[in-house]
């Protein structure tokens, strides 16, 4: 019922030319940190246009074959289909699907001007942020040196991810892309000192050295044995050879994403036993559900409420571990209470330390106007990525801690633009805003240029290779790939979300056949009136107050306002099909975010390559 006090205060028709309102209805491209448009990807892939979809991926995100393996999948927690049955899009898969098949793509990268703009960037860390910035900088002219500390580039992509989630030569293409760009990498040279490479006339300096640091677990008997490491130093041994065993009966402490690839490697290198230990419940973990479950299907054993004591060790050889075993008090997903139920020994040979990552900077002089919080972090601005010194930006996880490879990806981007508007003397904050361009997608009365039928499908199961032959070889990959079959249902489960049913209000003549026809009730013609009232009168309650309705100013039969609920649109276009004054239309919202080489001068190169390198 409508409250009685006063008048209600009517809506006002929601801003649909804002590019975020149509952003956020794109669930998956919304939740991506590069923005990547993916709906058109699958679009692509459905046509078997392998090249196009890769390239797509490219524009946003620079390792589509590399983050169609090992991506945090933000984007798949968001999609709507997920909301529907379940089970999101197998949208990172399908990502590698694109790299996996497409051809030569060598002549669609951007183009790097042989005349150079004066301009010298250094960069410290050949990870992914580096490279991103790399990608972003080099066809607009300028010189780009890379200092990198290990023989090879990719940073914690080459090392801390083992080689049976993501093989050496996806890792070898992708980063060749952009080092073949003419990019300077000066392999095995350690920055010792910022003051020394300040003092070497760059123009900007971009740090990149992520997270290198592992975090320690100084409890009683940490020192007194060879047999604890610190998980992402292992990791990086056995990628580059310096380990190639372990004993029988390992001990994982710590149960985030860096803890599986320890677990997993540690049954390549010769382990029978394994078992990670939990501190808390598995509603609690940091890992996710895929890595959780590709552990455990190896026969990795998760032990949960195990809080790490003492290491045992005697005459200098390790022979376990006590823990506290932890009995929680849990309400609505918090913590209230704990209590310690009894003191546990649990065996091992060797103990693997995976409890977190932390920034390190010992190279970096504390007077040169770079400051730092409490936890030794440099203070970083989150829109342009620069210092308190002007001139040096920070990126990926040396800027504010570890995250993943698409976030770093996406932090290189914006540092490019703050280095590319540094160097042309202009304020960082100028930065373009971000594009949206709306495109009928009408053939015919009843007829769309994108498949709308909806395809009640389950989300495809990845194939594996048979557990007995994975362990075979270290680098042996596990997961093999959709087949055709699969991709081709897979693609048919995503809603297009990207396809906007758009509203033109003087056309409506409130027939309601939109409403008798959308078959998920999304729709609902009602009296204008305060937020509150509109939705109590929706036709289907709602759901997802996160997602914004639509309101249409008041329609010129009757007054009402046509109300349309986001979250339940299933973008079947019936509503534009039935419709007979063409009042709805499905229209391709194409978002695009401005990268460095629409941002001024490109100081060296034509026109044209700006346009190829944008």
């Amino acid at each position: 019922a409508r409250r009685a006090a006063g008048p209600a205060q009517e809506m006002k028709r929601t801003d649909t030319s804002h590019p975020d309102y149509y952003h956020k209805v794109v669930d998956c491209q919304w939740g991506c940190p590069a923005h990547t448009d993916v709906p058109e990807y699958i679009r692509l892939i459905a046509q078997g246009r392998f090249s196009d979809a890769y390239m797509v991926n490219r524009e946003s995100n620079i390792f589509p074959g590399i983050l169609g393996r090992v991506c945090d999948r933000p984007c798949e927690p968001a999609c709507r289909r997920g909301r529907m049955d379940e089970k999101p899009v197998a949208i990172c898969r399908l990502k590698r699907v694109a790299a996996d098949h497409k051809s030569d793509i060598s002549d669609r990268l951007p183009v790097v001007p042989a005349e150079k703009n004066g301009k010298k960037i250094a960069l410290i860390g050949a990870g992914c942020a580096s490279l991103t910035v790399c990608n972003d900088l080099m066809p607009l002219g300028y010189e780009c040196t890379i200092f990198e500390s290990q023989s090879v580039a990719g940073g914690l992509m080459r090392y801390n991810i083992p080689a049976f989630r993501l093989p050496v030569e996806t890792l070898e293409e992708e980063i060749g892309y952009i080092v073949d760009m003419g990019v300077e990498v000066k392999y095995n040279h350690r920055v010792e000192s910022m003051q020394a490479l300040l003092d070497e006339g760059y123009d900007a300096v971009f740090v990149g050295t992520g997270a290198p640091r592992g975090k320690e677990l100084k409890l009683p008997g940490r020192y007194d044995s060879d047999n604890i490491f610190i998980g992402i130093d292992w990791l990086e041994s056995v990628a580059f050879g310096h380990i190639d065993s372990i004993g029988e009966n390992v001990l994982i402490i710590g149960v985030g994403n860096t803890a599986m690839d320890c677990c997993r490697t540690s049954l390549r290198l010769g382990a029978k036993n394994v078992k990670v230990m939990a501190r808390k419940p598995r509603q609690f973990f940091k890992a996710s559900d895929w890595e959780l479950e590709d552990a455990e299907e190896e026969n990795v054993e998760i032990v949960i409420n195990h809080s790490p004591k003492s290491f045992v060790v005697e005459d200098g050889q390790l022979k376990g571990m006590l823990f506290d075993r932890i009995d929680y008090t849990i309400e609505d997903g918090r913590i209230l209470d704990q209590e310690v139920i009894e003191e546990v020994f649990i065996p091992c040979d060797d103990v693997v330390l995976a409890i977190g990552q932390e920034n390190a900077f010992p190279w970096i002089e504390r007077e040169l106007g770079i400051e730092f919080n409490e936890w030794e972090e440099p203070l970083v601005d989150k829109e342009t990525f620069e210092s308190t010194r002007p001139g040096v930006f920070f990126g990926g996880d040396s800027a504010f801690g570890p995250k993943n490879i698409i976030w770093a990806v996406e932090h290189g981007h914006q540092a490019a633009i703050s280095i590319h508007l540094h160097c042309q003397g202009k304020p960082l904050t100028e930065r373009l805003p971000d594009q949206l361009n709306l495109g009928s997608r009408k053939m015919g009365i009843h007829e769309w240029s994108y498949s709308n039928n909806f395809d009640p499908a389950a989300r495809r199961q990845m194939m594996h290779v048979p557990l007995e032959k994975r362990f075979d070889e270290l680098g042996r990959e596990v997961e093999l790939g959709f087949d055709a079959e699969q991709t081709a249902r897979e693609v048919e489960r995503c809603l297009n979300c990207d396809i906007q049913t758009e509203f033109t209000d003087s056309l409506c003549i409130e027939c309601d056949a939109c409403l008798d026809i959308c078959p998920t009730q999304c729709l609902t013609i009602t009296p204008d009136g305060e937020e509150v009232d509109i939705v109590e009168s929706l036709r289907a309650p709602r759901l997802e107050p996160e997602q914004p309705l639509f309101v249409s100013d008041p329609l010129k039969q009757t007054g009402r306002v046509m109300v349309k609920d986001e979250n339940f649109c299933i973008h079947c276009g019936l509503c534009a099909e039935r419709c007979p004054t063409a009042a709805w239309d499905m229209q391709k919202s194409l978002l695009h975010f401005p990268k460095a080489g629409e941002h001024g001068p490109s100081m060296g190169d034509s026109p044209c390559q700006r346009r190829k390198a944008g």
